[in-house]
């Protein structure tokens, strides 16, 4: 198979950049989105929380809020527990597997083999991780494991970027900012606030008032772009971020994973917007 991949050392969040996508179809392709629709839920947010928080089973708003972070509680509250008496979570994660399987065959159709492989390498790495402190990651690792490779590959991505996710809310929370605050920061660096504040529900009044939270500490100037204290937290989060991403890679074949998940990662990555809510940032090469 021909790469694109450097003879450079594979990092956790260059493999980020390559199954991120491939998870993301479930929110950025019209077969992730309207099989839920299909189902009865109606509006694009009923059918996320019903989505995703679906391998925690029947959760409330105050689970959800809790493990997703960075969604405003009236936002969450709007679809959960209310979403439980059209869906049950098992018809859920049928609904969501089957979108993401329609995205991923129509963007990655004649790439079956490397598929088949991608599959295979990635839910050797997601199979047995350790999610201690991770219930997103460790809810959705307990799911059985689907047999089809498209289904697996999805599967397997999307028990890994859970997996970074939580350990992101752990980095943000060791850092003393809230679900709001977090967003704020990333905004005074290189999102706009259009990406972020409606794509969580948060209030102008709740936003400004995490503005001003940060710019009391000194993390924000008053124009609302990041102050040097700012940049070095947030720098700081990532990095921790990515430390304690690891883990699930020890002993795999980092660069033939990477290797095998570029092409994939790029052809999904095509229907994907730069910048986007989910504040993943385009591969350097791409």
């Amino acid at each position: 198979m021909a790469t694109t991949v450097s003879t450079k050392t594979v990092t956790s969040r260059d493999l980020w950049l390559l199954f991120e996508p491939i998870h993301s179809v479930t929110y950025f392709t019209p077969e992730g989105t309207s099989v839920f629709e299909e189902a009865g839920l109606r509006g694009f947010w009923r059918g996320y929380f019903a989505g995703r928080s679906a391998p925690l089973g029947t959760v409330g708003a105050g689970a959800a809020t809790g493990a997703f972070c960075s969604y405003a509680p009236t936002m969450v509250a709007e679809a959960l527990p209310s979403v439980w008496a059209q869906i049950t979570p098992s018809e859920a994660l049928d609904v969501r597997r089957e979108g993401a399987r329609a995205a991923l065959a129509r963007l990655l159709a004649g790439q079956e083999e490397r598929t088949e492989q991608a599959a295979e390498l990635l839910s050797e790495v997601a199979a047995a991780p350790d999610c201690a402190g991770r219930t997103l990651a460790a809810a959705n690792a307990a799911l059985p494991w689907p047999k089809d490779p498209l289904d697996r590959l999805w599967h397997a991505a999307t028990v890994l970027r859970e997996h970074r996710g939580d350990g992101y809310v752990a980095a943000q929370t060791a850092a003393d900012l809230d679900g709001c605050e977090i967003l704020l920061l990333r905004t005074g660096i290189d999102l706009p606030r259009s990406e972020l504040q409606p794509y969580r529900g948060w209030s102008d009044t709740e936003w400004e008032e995490a503005g001003q939270r940060l710019k009391d500490r000194g993390l924000l100037a008053p124009d609302g772009r990041a102050t040097e204290d700012g940049r070095r937290l947030h720098a700081a989060i990532e990095d921790t971020t990515d430390r304690v991403s690891t883990r699930p890679w020890a002993g795999a074949d980092l660069h033939l994973i990477a290797e095998t998940l570029t092409p994939l990662a790029d052809a999904v990555a095509k229907v994907l917007r730069f910048p986007n809510p989910v504040g993943l940032p385009d591969r350097p090469g791409r």
